[in-house]
């Protein structure tokens, strides 16, 4: 047994500033076992933050192998840090334009396989767009062997580009000087082409144009009256019949502000005083 001597401090206690330290982290504990006993937390609250924070830092979601990655940048779209570089690991990833999924790149790199998918769909697409071209230029020779008569006698001229059909009439045959009203001769020619168009797919939009010469008295104020009055006209003429749906027409009068030849000579104002028939076909069947 190891006796102490009195008058030694004994140096193997702790000292007392310990115990007041003891009591107060005791008592710290307590506390904040009590707050937490009594919060409470609010766990979808707690997913729409954590999930915002990983998708301000940019975070990908993993996909498995089989489901397509998509998804495009959540920062900005001139922002990109850097293309894809090959690796040997086995895995398929890829970006997409689809913006169901995030992903930190802009764009498509070159040698991705979701590039090649758009340059095929581009070329499906243009094949598409060729084919539905042709439908429109074979509907436009239809009527230019309707109107084969009228088109020799030059009051009629039919053109096409694209999806569009435009249905020249002249004023020369089909209307009097600075009236809005529809020859006798000119009428049967409005019932071949009512037949017609009922036939053609597509919108049909009746334009009017004039000349840039000032009206000067009569029924109409201006170039915008007449060529209205004219599209007017013709819209009527081709309704006449229930075959063509109103639906698929619209009415416009441009006046003079839209010539089709140059308004310098006689033979040129005479161009430019018709009325268009411009027919709108879609892009796809789903369309029409």
């Amino acid at each position: 047994m190891i006796d102490f001597d009195q008058g030694e401090e004994d140096t193997r206690s702790a000292p007392p500033w310990m115990a007041t330290f003891a009591d107060l982290m005791s008592l710290l504990l307590a506390f904040f076992v009590l707050l937490l006993s009594f919060s409470e937390m609010d766990l979808e609250r707690y997913k729409t933050i954590a999930g915002s924070m990983k998708m301000a830092f940019g975070v990908q979601q993993q996909v498995k192998v089989d489901d397509i990655p998509k998804g495009t940048s959540i920062i900005a779209r001139e922002f990109s840090p850097g293309r894809t570089i090959p690796t040997p690991i086995q895995q398929v990833q890829q970006a997409t334009q689809d913006t169901t999924r995030p992903s930190l790149q802009v764009g498509t790199p070159e040698d991705t396989l979701a590039e090649l998918d758009d340059e095929q769909t581009r070329a499906l697409l243009e094949r598409k767009l060729a084919a539905l071209e042709r439908e429109t230029a074979a509907d436009a020779e239809h009527l230019r062997r309707i109107l084969a008569e009228e088109i020799s006698k030059q009051n009629v001229d039919i053109e096409s580009e694209g999806r569009f059909i435009t249905i020249r009439i002249r004023e020369n045959g089909s209307f009097p000087s600075g009236s809005a009203t529809l020859t006798a001769d000119f009428l049967p020619v409005m019932g071949k082409l009512r037949a017609a168009l009922a036939e053609i797919p597509g919108e049909i939009a009746i334009e009017g144009h004039t000349d840039d010469v000032p009206i000067s008295g009569g029924p109409f104020q201006s170039n915008w009256a007449l060529s209205t009055g004219r599209a007017l006209s013709v819209t009527h003429e081709l309704l006449r019949h229930p075959s063509l749906e109103d639906r698929r027409m619209m009415v416009v009068g441009y006046g003079e502000t839209r010539p089709f030849t140059s308004n310098d000579t006689a033979e040129g104002r005479a161009g430019n005083r018709r009325v268009e028939i411009v027919v709108r076909q879609a892009l796809s069947v789903s369309e029409e």
